[in-house]
């Protein structure tokens, strides 16, 4: 779940996060993933998908001010977004 209280204390994100409306986002994905026959997966709060190397595991502290993941374990250089993005897309819940 998002912590959208936590996430609009960040003074520099709030704004954007505000006008995004994260809760009605969710609550649009709950009703209409099945209507499409699609699952809607949450992936854990403190999943670090930023911090993550997508190719070789390797986790490393991101500051939200760099925006590419260059991994000093495997030497992938890779977008932060789409780095996070893959991590999510292979993350498998604890059990």
């Amino acid at each position: 779940d998002l912590n959208v209280s936590g996430m609009l204390a960040n003074h520099k994100l709030a704004g954007a996060i505000a006008d995004l409306g994260f809760y009605e986002f969710k609550r649009q994905l709950e009703y209409k993933c099945p209507m499409y026959g699609a699952s809607l997966v949450l992936v854990e709060r403190w999943f670090p998908s930023s911090k993550i190397c997508w190719n070789c595991g390797h986790k490393q502290e991101m500051p939200l001010s760099i925006r590419t993941y260059d991994c000093p374990g495997c030497g992938v250089s890779i977008d932060c977004d789409l780095n996070a993005s893959l991590n999510i897309l292979n993350w498998e819940p604890s059990a």
